[in-house]
């Protein structure tokens, strides 16, 4: 266990600990999971099955806490037929290759890789058994005012397709400030793409209580990349300007997401690609910030990447019952995937993924969570 100063939610000085339990098998494999807390009222759950964050419970303004990620209790839940047929990724690392890779190939270094069509033409989230569905090996480790889980996958050469063989290393902390704040790394002996992401479904008034089209999203983004009607982009980023993708401003989910608009047709609803404004900063920046009005929830994202994925839970429909025993809903959940632009291997103009033998991939995600509004 660690143990660690820190002040949050207007509470005193707070303890971090760290614990790790049996999570049933996978693959015939044992998992476990971990339980970070500190005294501000936050617990994060994470099982190295898939790196999944199972569970983030969070105080509200009351200082009530709820869980605010969409997930299972049990392993069964991620292994089960139900959620095996739906797949909808809830809090899991994706990779090698987060989003879409348009028509299942690209050319690297003048040789085409061909990869599976697991999103219609496409290739999604890395293919039929990405690094969600994969065992990590996981260990605990302390920093500076954090606790955390060390997770540890190598990705052989033809893994689904990618070239090389590909070690990823991806630490979830949970930090005094109230953070889940994710480091990722990775390394590769043959050139290769590498585009690392987290798929945690929000809802900031807790999972399994009704949709989250109240929810007020800011991104800070004036620019998104349109899509063609698989998802693809078209190679173009245009302005939100005066269009439903304008949320420079917080508004909510559900303001224009039934627009007649082709981009919100092509999507179902929000599942595009914005294009962070940077304004010349490196490192860390705010990507966008969600608030949930009736908890006073809110969250910042910070990340190092150059863009940002705001999903609106397009496709769940109520099939999927979760921990507290409630059908997952229509729009019931929404995504904010930290990454590199989709089909990015195909858009040589676009920053690119590739990784080569003596580079490191290093990209840094924090969601920050405080609450706005009195007791």
């Amino acid at each position: 266990m660690a143990a660690v100063a820190a002040t949050g939610f207007g509470m005193a000085a707070s303890a971090l600990t760290i614990d790790k339990a049996p999570f049933g098998t996978a693959d015939g494999i044992p998992v476990d999971l971990y339980t970070l807390k500190n005294d501000h009222g936050i617990t994060l759950k994470v099982t190295n099955y898939g790196g999944t964050v199972t569970s983030l419970v969070v105080p509200d303004k009351k200082g009530v806490g709820s869980d605010i990620v969409l997930g299972f209790s049990t392993i069964d839940g991620y292994t089960g037929d139900a959620f095996q047929k739906a797949n909808p990724y809830f809090g899991a690392l994706i990779g090698r290759y987060g989003n879409r890779i348009g028509g299942a190939k690209f050319t690297l270094e003048g040789k085409e890789y061909s990869l599976a069509k697991n999103n219609g033409p496409n290739n999604l989230h890395g293919g039929v058994k990405g690094f969600d569905k994969k065992v990590w090996d996981a260990k605990e480790v302390k920093g500076k005012g954090a606790v955390g889980v060390e997770l540890t996958y190598v990705s052989t050469a033809g893994e689904e397709g990618f070239p090389g063989d590909l070690t990823a290393k991806v630490t979830y902390w949970l930090t005094d400030k109230n953070e889940l704040k994710i480091d990722y790394t990775a390394t590769t002996d043959t050139a290769t793409i590498c585009n690392l992401t987290h798929h945690s479904y929000f809802n900031l008034g807790g999972e399994g209580s009704g949709d989250i089209l109240g929810t007020d999203i800011t991104l800070h983004a004036s620019k998104f990349t349109p899509v063609d009607s698989t998802l693809i982009p078209t190679g173009e980023l245009k302005d939100v300007e005066k269009t439903p993708f304008d949320f420079r401003k917080a508004t909510t989910i559900g303001a224009r997401i039934n627009d007649e608009d082709t981009q919100l047709k092509y999507g179902k609803g929000y599942d595009h690609n914005w294009v962070i404004d940077r304004k010349g900063a490196t490192g860390l920046v705010l990507a966008a910030t969600a608030y949930d009005s009736a908890t006073g929830r809110a969250m910042d994202v910070l990340t190092t990447e150059p863009g940002i994925q705001l999903y609106s839970g397009n496709f769940l429909d109520g099939s999927l019952v979760g921990k507290s025993g409630k059908p997952y809903v229509h729009r019931s959940g929404f995504c904010l995937e930290t990454q590199h632009y989709p089909d990015s291997p195909n858009k040589p103009e676009w920053p690119t993924t590739e990784l080569k033998p003596g580079q490191t991939y290093k990209t840094t995600t924090v969601y920050k969570f405080y609450t706005r509004g009195g007791k």
